[in-house]
């Protein structure tokens, strides 16, 4: 495959963590936007973005841009885009996703259904027939709208990045894999750190860390829909891309990472899923209380995703629950408290001001960032 435009979406407020992790990989930031990020990549790229990103939620072939205010330019701008480079001829293609945005054209369904036939049009003039059995591997496509520039691509990943498959069993309210890893990233934790969760629920702050810590690349133990495309994709470089991830894994690595949970239950099910995830080993669970967390040791990090109080009967427990989260970090010598939320009276109860806020959209629902900053461990004498 030439050289092509891949785009990874992420959560609105994330971008700089996610084109980090792209530049790291060895990738051209082409483009950063609210909650995407375009770089440039080939064959290789897909593979390599799909099973080595943490924060991106998919990816995303960039197939074409153009400019379109009205139904006819939308199907003339599809019509024209080189379909056959990238479906094949029994391929299996639809438009899965159309968002609009700020755009004269605005009805999902309506965007579907003209794109489809401008695909089908463009198609049949390449391949000389008049139907398409769509026996083939699938190709489904996604459309932007933004201020009336058409954004047009078709996925690779499939199911959505975060779905690691390591968490069968989750708590009520789960924080997805992509946000814990960026979020995580957003802080100076490192792997010889100490690092608390003790509202862990089903372990994904935890585990993700552990993940990190290990060098576990997220996407090494699952498939994804790009491998069906042979004819763009040689199945020779996904095996080659899972090969680089296992070698990049040290699972002796020391860690100090602790979930807590009240719920006896979801610290069973969090055991499990780390389990699942190959590091069961690196992270100490216990079914504990918010008002029993303690430590010994200095400069460790909470970092954390408590209730919400999302319905109306839970709203009045959360200023007793935020006081003493309050009260259990300041018994926490030089440590640091990273915490989201959408409970914007947090700071009060916990008695102290953020050092940093940054918002972030958990899907609809705006939360915030909390950062309370402890101050940084000596530098150690180099042997």
């Amino acid at each position: 495959m030439k050289k092509v435009e891949l785009i990874a979406p992420c959560h609105f407020g994330l971008e700089a963590v996610l084109k980090k992790e792209i530049y790291d990989l060895g990738y051209d930031i082409v483009e950063v936007e609210d909650g995407r990020v375009t770089f440039e990549g080939d064959a290789e790229a897909i593979c390599r973005a799909n099973v080595f990103l943490r924060t991106a939620e998919r990816v995303l072939l960039k197939i074409g841009k153009f400019h379109a205010e009205t139904f006819d330019e939308l199907f003339e701008g599809i019509k024209a885009l080189p379909w056959e480079d990238y479906i094949p001829e029994d391929g299996k293609f639809w438009v899965t996703k159309a968002s609009s945005i700020k755009s004269k054209l605005f009805s999902p369904s309506d965007i579907q259904s003209i794109v489809k036939k401008a695909m089908v049009e463009h198609l049949k003039r390449e391949y000389h027939v008049d139907w398409f059995e769509e026996t083939g591997a699938p190709y489904p496509v996604r459309i932007f709208l933004l201020k009336d520039e058409v954004t047009v691509t078709i996925d690779t990943s499939g199911e959505s990045l975060h779905k690691r498959g390591y968490r069968t069993l989750s708590s009520k309210a789960p924080i997805t894999e992509t946000l814990a890893a960026a979020l995580i990233l957003l802080t100076p934790w490192r792997k010889d750190r100490i690092l608390v969760d003790p509202f862990c629920g089903s372990g994904t702050f935890p585990i993700e860390a552990a993940m990190i810590a290990a060098g576990i690349a997220p996407g090494m133990n699952r498939s994804f829909l790009a491998m069906q495309w042979t004819n763009l994709i040689p199945e020779e470089l996904w095996e080659d891309t899972v090969e680089e991830a296992r070698d990049q894994i040290d699972y002796d690595v020391e860690t100090h990472i602790q979930g807590y949970d009240m719920d006896g239950e979801i610290i069973k099910a969090a055991r499990e899923n780390a389990k699942r995830a190959g590091v069961d080993h690196l992270i100490h669970f216990q079914q504990r209380e918010v008002a029993q967390l303690n430590h010994p040791k200095k400069y460790g990090f909470i970092i954390t995703n408590p209730p919400y109080g999302e319905r109306l009967e839970e709203k009045a427990a959360l200023p007793e629950l935020y006081t003493q989260i309050g009260e259990a970090y300041k018994r926490l010598d030089s440590w640091s408290l990273y915490m989201i939320t959408s409970y914007e009276d947090a700071p009060k109860y916990i008695g102290r001001k953020p050092d940093k806020n940054r918002k972030i959209y958990n899907g609809m629902l705006k939360t915030y960032f909390y950062q309370f900053m402890g101050p940084k461990p000596p530098k150690r004498d180099r042997q």
